[in-house]
């Protein structure tokens, strides 16, 4: 006999109750942060001398780094102060589908901008005419289509499994890992499938971002100025920081979601990419950036 199951009960980050009011202000700290940095990120790029591809790119992903903390950040602040941890079964559906599209959208677009980087670089005379608007346009679209498909397949596939046990989420939001170990049957085919996934939305466009970057390279080591050559470099380390610690934490995450690896690991990492690299970006990507810096003094 199976009940209806209405909704589930998330643990959140801790259950340590001394710990809930330092993790509160914590992470409402850094929430706003996410939300100031990006936001100023969108308003400034719309500024004419900022009216290029790379911009434009910064302006979505930023749009993104809101919309992913946003679906995951309120609901977890509400749980540090309140004894109801539950989330209804829709809400759990919708979250989990957010999630993964809004992932699965940024991880298309880091692509999409170190091709962008690429293009500038190493066809500097064709730049213009190969990043045109409809390039730009149709980049932004297609990884937009990308994420769409990836998350109606992970949703779908995630709640047809049956949930006939305890309802119990060890998690801070709705993910993949927690509602599979739920799950009281067998797993083993969706867990496979997870890996063909993960290793297609993961690590295909993390090999082809590093492939763009090996060609920069190549080609920043032909230039002759020192100073042009330390500017790429310092951008193209840190845009491959942010990528590596995007990687690394969802390759953790959704390559073994039954592991033996630590619930409360997998708690951080999922943390790392829903709260602190939305933080980072706008400081990576843009605020160190001279001509942003220029554009912000000015506005200001």
């Amino acid at each position: 006999n199976h009940t209806l199951l209405t909704e589930f009960v998330l643990s959140g980050l801790s259950s340590r109750p001394e710990l809930q009011h330092l993790l509160f202000f914590t992470i409402c700290l850094v929430y706003t942060m996410t939300l100031t940095g990006n936001l100023l990120i969108c308003m400034l790029t719309v500024h004419p001398t900022l009216r290029t591809p790379m911009y434009f790119f910064l302006r979505v992903l930023s749009f993104l780094d809101i919309s992913t903390a946003s679906v995951v950040v309120p609901k977890m602040l509400v749980s540090f102060l309140s004894e109801d941890r539950s989330i209804s079964y829709v809400g759990c559906v919708t979250q989990l589908y957010c999630v993964v599209f809004l992932a699965t959208t940024e991880w298309y677009l880091l692509a999409a901008m170190a091709y962008d980087r690429y293009v500038a670089v190493c066809s500097p005379l064709r730049y213009a005419a190969v990043m045109n608007t409809r390039a730009c346009l149709s980049l932004v679209l297609l990884s937009c289509c990308g994420g769409k498909v990836v998350s109606v397949v992970q949703t779908a596939w995630v709640f047809t499994l049956s949930f006939c046990g305890p309802r119990r989420i060890n998690y801070f939001f709705c993910d993949i890992p927690p509602l599979v170990t739920l799950s009281c049957t067998d797993t083993s085919l969706y867990e496979k499938q997870l890996i063909s996934a993960t290793a297609l939305v993961i690590l295909t466009p993390f090999c082809l971002i590093l492939l763009s970057y090996a060609c920069i390279i190549s080609s920043i080591l032909k230039v002759s100025s020192a100073e042009s050559r330390h500017k790429t470099f310092s951008t193209c380390s840190s845009h491959l920081t942010v990528v590596t610690l995007y990687c690394a934490s969802g390759t953790l995450i959704y390559l073994q979601p039954k592991s033996s690896n630590s619930q409360d690991t997998k708690k951080i990492l999922a943390l790392v990419y829903t709260t602190v690299i939305p933080t980072l970006n706008p400081l990576i990507y843009s605020l160190r950036n001279k001509e942003v810096k220029e554009v912000l003094i000015r506005v200001m």
